[in-house]
């Protein structure tokens, strides 16, 4: 097995996808987004200002996420089979990524995306709100949100895509049909 990054706009089924993937490879998924719940959670000093950032729709400080981050790759039980879920997010982070992985003799294997249109996000957004309430689900924050995604990952996409790692998923397709196509690129690794 090997590390795998899994990008999506937010809505998009990235954690679905990668919780998927965690169960049928025996992955260890590292979900920038429930990390920083937990530290909201806990209502530390830390989760406050990281409750802040989330709560206006902007992303947590580089130095944040990847100290976290970090903690996550020096535990050698999950070497070389990590997925990581909403990060890295931007150009910088990406490159952070590839030197810690580094420092631990790990690297990227994979890095899959979930192509979703706004409009369908919108959707799934609101459906997700009648189910369950979470801070970060409204539609002006996922509008906000989508838009910032977009323009932050755009370079962390092309980096990942000259490397030859990237493997572009309809992200409209059925979570099924995602599933399916992602467990057989995966097995191709």
């Amino acid at each position: 097995m090997g590390n795998i990054i899994i990008f999506g706009p937010p809505g998009a089924g990235k954690g679905t996808q990668a919780n998927n993937a965690v169960n049928e490879f025996n992955l260890f998924k590292v979900s920038t987004g429930d990390i920083l719940r937990n530290e909201i959670d806990k209502k530390t000093k830390f989760g406050e200002i990281i409750k802040l950032k989330i709560d206006q729709g902007l992303f947590v400080d580089d130095k944040i996420i990847n100290r976290l981050i970090e903690d996550i790759l020096k535990n050698k039980d999950n070497h070389n089979r990590l997925i990581f879920d909403g990060y890295p997010r931007n150009l910088n982070q990406a490159k952070t990524l590839n030197l810690l992985l580094s420092k631990y003799g790990q690297k990227i294997d994979l890095v899959l995306k979930l192509s979703v249109s706004l409009e369908t996000i919108k959707k799934r957004i609101s459906e997700r709100l009648s189910l369950e309430k979470r801070a970060d689900d409204s539609e002006d924050i996922a509008i906000k949100r989508y838009n910032t995604y977009e323009k932050s990952t755009e370079p962390v996409i092309d980096f990942y895509k000259k490397l030859n790692l990237l493997k572009v998923i309809d992200g409209e397709m059925s979570i099924d049909q995602i599933n399916k196509e992602i467990s057989d690129i995966i097995n191709l690794i």
